[in-house]
């Protein structure tokens, strides 16, 4: 069957295939431990969900503008106001089914044939095959593991071509849970300003931060005068456990945003309304939220320290990125390949069909020879799963 040059190439998520596929084998009756899925255990806050409820019964289930409802917009700048000290205008918002149309949206619009993207690896999935989409291309650039992957101004050099026309990174990042700091930001912010390369900074698991020291930097912990073109991806599915409700939003400037808003009309017309009432609560409502992120942070802090702990106690010496934010764990399983395992991704295959742990490989994000682990889940399944990886992997030395 001949289909479009638009989609020939494209295969689903890695990451959403990994947990259907874990999801068919706990339906047919197996043990199945999923640590595959990237969205928070949590329940959505109810007073978040009420606010929601109480908008389908006042009838606010009707189309809204394109951006968004205005209250949610200006909500959502006064949060960024907040974030980066300076004023934010509602108008610079655009609210979206989710962060990954708010990134379709920003690379569909910005970049197209013979642009050249670059993409801050190890990265989360998506990113290379929406660059494709738009008909551009894709270009990876891994930072030094000794620095958890992060990218310099020093890594751009090395692959910045005159068909450069922006950045992508991942701040606290899917899947190492690295964190940039301020300075690191400016220097790449720099970077970009000085050769009039877009940066767009996806900050989605900016409020999972394990620093004790309130939500992770950002861009807009930059200061003005080192930015130049930048588009701020962000959203409430992570941090309000809103996963399914599908609201994202970017942050630009006025008139790129209003692209974004005129090519979102044509495609889904704007996000589902009742998302979007929940949404104000989660941005306006601010004690509530606050009291939310606090209490699924701890949460959150307390199982990355334990899986830590216990990566050292069952795997030792097996090399591991120390996440500063987000849920996620990301290690290097090439010592255990073998004549029959010479991937991460057969590795984690052998491992969820003898062991019943579903992981995600690395080649899902530029290198497989690691693997990413959630850990949004409880201690008790935390301590199950890495009892069988270190169990798996005893009997495969044995064997």
């Amino acid at each position: 069957m001949q289909f479009s040059a638009n989609v020939e190439k494209l295969k689903p998520s890695a990451t959403i295939a990994v947990s259907t596929l874990a999801k068919k084998l706990a339906a047919e009756g197996r043990d199945i431990i999923n640590l595959s899925a990237g969205e928070p255990d949590f329940d959505t806050p109810a007073f978040i969900s009420d606010a929601a409820i109480q908008g389908i019964r006042d009838g606010r289930t009707r189309y809204t503008p394109p951006a968004g409802i205005p209250e949610l917009r200006s909500a959502i700048a006064e949060r960024l106001s907040e974030r980066s000290g300076r004023k934010m205008e509602s108008d610079g918002v655009v609210v979206t089914a989710g962060a990954k149309q708010a990134l379709f949206n920003a690379l569909f619009t910005l970049f197209g044939p013979g642009d050249e993207v670059m993409v801050a690896a190890p990265y989360w999935t998506t990113y290379p095959d929406l660059i494709r989409i738009a008909r551009a291309e894709p270009v990876e650039v891994f930072g030094d593991q000794t620095n958890d992957f992060k990218i310099t101004p020093a890594d751009l050099d090395q692959h910045v071509t005159d068909s450069t026309r922006g950045l992508i990174i991942n701040t606290p990042c899917n899947p190492t849970g690295a964190v940039y700091s301020v300075e690191e930001l400016t220097g790449l912010a720099e970077w970009c300003r000085d050769r009039g390369v877009w940066l767009l900074s996806d900050e989605i698991y900016r409020n999972i931060h394990h620093a004790g020291d309130g939500a992770a930097p950002g861009i807009l912990s930059v200061p003005a005068e080192s930015l130049g073109p930048y588009v701020l991806i962000d959203g409430a599915s992570k941090s309000f456990a809103m996963t399914g409700w599908r609201i994202g939003f970017t942050y630009a400037d006025a008139e790129v945003t209003r692209k974004f808003s005129a090519l979102q009309s044509q495609i889904t017309s704007n996000s589902a309304t009742p998302s979007q009432v929940a949404a104000l609560a989660a941005f306006s409502d601010t004690d509530a939220a606050d009291a939310s992120l606090a209490e699924m942070g701890e949460a959150f802090t307390r199982r990355r320290d334990l899986v830590c702990r216990l990566m050292g106690e069952l795997l030792p010496g097996v090399p591991f990125i120390e996440p500063g934010g987000a849920f996620y764990l990301f290690f290097c399983v090439e010592g255990f390949f073998d004549d029959g395992v010479t991937n991460a991704t057969e590795w984690c295959s052998r491992l969820l069909q003898k062991q019943g742990v579903a992981l995600v490989p690395g080649a899902a994000f530029g290198d497989d020879r690691w693997v990413r682990m959630s850990f949004a889940t409880s201690d008790e399944i935390i301590e199950q799963a890495l009892s069988r990886i270190s169990s798996s992997v005893r009997a495969a030395s044995v064997g």
